[in-house]
């Protein structure tokens, strides 16, 4: 989307992985992958980066407090509006990450674990690092991708096992008291997989969480199969 051309091929990048992961010595990481257009002198002509900067960091990875999951984490609806798509597209995974930084700043003065976005038009978007979820009369939902959100892979995985489950699933476009006034709320990405939201702003978002259970289980034993070789 941004006319970045990857230096390497897929099975060169996995090789690379594993190589820094074996030279960090990690077992369980977190591994982030950077392409950048390179150095070159100063100008916004990509032409003037003509090698791309290819980056591998592994980190060793530390779980998430269980009472997280138990208990569930307070976030907060903030002012920062998220990107508009036509400005610069959130499908675009990027290192320009002031929208979010701004947001999480909000969500740090407001003591709580994650901030909500809101889109231009004033609809529900995404977190700073997490995509959110709802359940309503035991319908999943979702802000859909067009109101302006990083369609995740973790997302992407949610829904599916939504589906299997047979739990009725609207991907649409949802104001806050759409969420206010929600049985289940979640918050997910890679790292923290489904997690439980027990208030948002100072409204409570329920206790049981039994969908949001059913997911996070489902969601695992995908994981499970997404990555076991052929």
């Amino acid at each position: 989307m941004i006319g970045l051309v990857l230096p390497q091929g897929h099975d060169e990048i996995k090789k690379a992985v594993y190589q820094t992961i074996k030279a960090n010595r990690h077992k369980e990481a977190y591994v982030r992958i950077t392409v950048s257009r390179g150095p070159g002198p100063l100008g916004l002509d990509p032409a003037l980066c003509p090698e791309p900067t290819f980056v591998i960091i592994s980190k060793e990875f530390k779980d998430y407090p269980r009472s997280y999951y138990q208990k569930g984490v307070s976030i907060a609806i903030v002012n920062t509006r998220r990107n508009y798509k036509k400005a610069l597209d959130p499908k675009i995974k990027s290192l320009n990450f002031l929208n979010n930084i701004l947001a999480k700043r909000e969500s740090i003065e407001k003591g709580v674990y994650e901030a909500i976005m809101l889109n231009h038009r004033g609809y529900i978007a995404e977190g700073t690092i997490s995509n959110i979820f709802f359940v309503k009369n035991n319908v999943l939902c979702t802000p859909a991708t067009g109101v302006g959100i990083l369609d995740g892979i973790t997302r992407r995985l949610i829904l599916d096992a939504a589906h299997e489950l047979g739990i009725q699933v609207h991907e649409g476009r949802f104001k806050p008291e759409d969420a206010y006034n929600a049985d289940e709320v979640f918050i997910s990405n890679t790292t923290m997989e489904v997690m439980p939201v027990s208030k948002i702003d100072d409204k409570k978002a329920g206790t049981k969480h039994k969908i949001t259970k059913q997911l996070h289980k489902a969601y695992r034993k995908k994981v499970v199969e997404y990555i076991k070789p052929n």
